[in-house]
Formats: C-alpha cells, structure tokens, sequence
C-alpha cells in the first residue's frame, strides 16, 4: 500500500528546531526560572465603544488605586496612566509562582473628533475605569443678516 503525503507531518520537527535554535541563541539565565526571566510588561486591556452619548473606554485596572490613575488629552489624544503597586509585605523568597505584573502602564487613545477636555467624566469602580468622551456638538448653520444699501 502506497504511504499518503501528509504535508503537516513535519511541522512538529520543524517547531522543535526553531525553538532549539532560540534557546540556543537566548539561553535562560542560571538560577531563574523560564517564567520569571521573560519581562512583563503591563498594559491593561481596554474596551472602546460608542454610545449615544459619545465614546466609552473602560480599562480594567485590578489592584490599581484610584489615587494611582490620571486621565489626560494632549493634541486630540486621551491617555491613561497609571501605576499598579508591589505587594511590600511578601518577600520575594516566599513566593511560588508570581505571574502578575507590576509597575507603570500608559495607554494612549487618538480621538477620530475634536474633543473638548471640560466635557470628559471619568469614573473608577471595582478596578475598573470607565472614561466617556461626548460626542461633540454639531455645528449649528448661522444665519448671518445682509444689509443691502
């Protein structure tokens, strides 16, 4: 009996050499573990939307104080930033496994419309920021009075 092609049959020999020639190339640090060595890097995930009232951004912000977030808008651009605090009480020895990221994040959003910086509200609560940026006012056509002499 004739064998069939199977064009994924290698795909897994191919994925062992890649990652060999990684690790290879980047070997772990001595003492560290896989996990630990790679950098973390924060960046809280957000949700966009638009509603009647104008664009909503909702940034999940767990374990981030209210007092630790700040809303800016610089050249039509709305940012995020803020700071989520190591736990001080627990020494890093007695740690198991530490998967949560720490440190400074900054999330920058362009607005499609001019914004007015007034109008946007903010709220936090329950770890997570909500931000509402109204829609802006249609410019109303002006009728302008001619005088004919």
């Amino acid at each position: 009996m004739p064998m069939r092609w199977d064009p994924f049959r290698n795909i897994s020999t191919l994925q062992s050499c890649i990652n060999r020639a990684f690790e290879e190339a980047f070997p772990p640090r001595r003492g560290v573990d896989d996990e630990e060595a790679s950098l973390c890097a924060w960046k809280p995930v957000t949700d966009i939307y638009e509603t009647d009232e104008g664009i909503v951004i909702k940034a999940e912000l767990p374990g981030v104080g209210k007092e630790d977030v700040s809303v800016e808008i610089k050249d039509n651009i709305l940012t995020l930033k803020g700071e989520r605090s190591v736990d001080e009480e627990i020494s890093g020895e007695k740690y198991y496994r530490k998967e949560r990221c720490f440190g400074t994040f900054h999330r920058s959003f362009t607005m499609r419309d001019i914004v007015d910086p007034d109008k946007i509200k903010a709220k936090f609560k329950d770890g997570v920021l909500e931000v509402l940026v109204p829609k802006p006012e249609e410019d109303k056509p002006r009728q302008i009075r001619v005088n004919i002499e």
